[in-house]
């Protein structure tokens, strides 16, 4: 399996102050790999960097074996973005967006019903962006990534402020696209997104990679941080080491009666993340 991006000792900095330091790691073809990082980590600077959109300071970045800084248009035609600045024409329909989208690239307009349908939006094709929810915005941001079937999609948190139902829906979307050979490339801060879907992850904090690996190995590796929390019958809250340690105490409050309540929280991304940092991901 040969690597879709190649990223050695990337840096980039605005007015001397370091955005991105000295990252390397690589994404191999047909993988969901997931950036994780809070608001100003540096994520959507790395996706410009990646797309030619952004020249780095030092080091170097490669898409299909080919330095970012020379991408041509047929490896551009290989990319799928879903971005910030989706920039959907808010007066057009869903299906004129699309087609609109179809001429600049040279794409087939019979394709486009397929892509709708395979969103949910071909019921809506006729309606104005302009009454789209934020939901079905999202969709059809996503919908015209996946028009030119591209081979690498880059998804700059695609499922930010979206309900439960959509997330979900757009999750089952890129899950297909994997399945069907597409490498992803995902940034969020939605730990529970990036640890449901991603096949390996990167946790990015101050323009710094601090931790990477499969999520659940990342988990277990912090499996120091597996607590028991437990509620009394007097409303006293503990919380206890998930190991033999704890048992003797355990058993006391069970022989007593005292125990109300009792759950365990094993390790999540987002708890490796404030281990690491002492912040969260919001």
């Amino acid at each position: 399996m040969s690597d879709c991006i190649k990223v050695e000792q990337l840096s980039v900095r605005f007015s001397d102050v370091p955005v991105l330091d000295h990252l390397s790691f690589e994404v191999p073809e047909g993988m969901i790999f997931g950036l994780l990082g809070p608001s100003g980590a540096g994520k959507t600077t790395l996706i410009k960097v990646l797309t030619g959109q952004l020249c780095q300071n030092e080091g170097r970045a490669e898409l299909f074996g080919r330095d970012t800084r020379r991408l041509t248009a047929a490896e551009h035609g290989k990319i799928g973005a879903m971005l910030d600045n989706c920039g959907l024409y808010e007066r057009l329909s869903v299906y004129e967006n699309l087609s609109f989208y179809a001429d600049i690239y040279h794409i087939s307009h019979r394709v486009i019903p397929d892509i709708l349908k395979s969103v949910g939006l071909y019921k809506a094709r006729k309606t104005a962006v302009s009454k789209l929810s934020k939901g079905m915005a999202g969709r059809l941001s996503l919908a015209r990534a996946l028009m030119n079937e591209a081979k690498l999609l880059f998804l700059d948190e695609p499922t930010s402020g979206l309900d439960p139902v959509t997330t979900r829906e757009i999750h089952d979307i890129l899950l297909e696209q994997r399945r069907k050979g597409t490498t992803i490339f995902l940034t969020s801060h939605n730990m529970f997104e990036v640890g449901s879907i991603c096949d390996y992850v990167i946790l990015l904090h101050k323009g710094n990679i601090i931790e990477r690996g499969r999520p659940v190995d990342l988990c277990r590796k912090y499996d120091h941080l597996n607590k028991l929390h437990i509620t009394l019958t007097d409303d006293t809250e503990l919380t206890l080491d998930n190991s033999s340690a704890s048992a003797p105490a355990i058993k006391e409050y069970l022989e007593q009666n005292r125990i109300r309540s009792i759950h365990s929280s094993e390790p999540t991304l987002e708890t490796v993340f404030v281990e690491l940092t002492g912040k969260g991901l919001q």
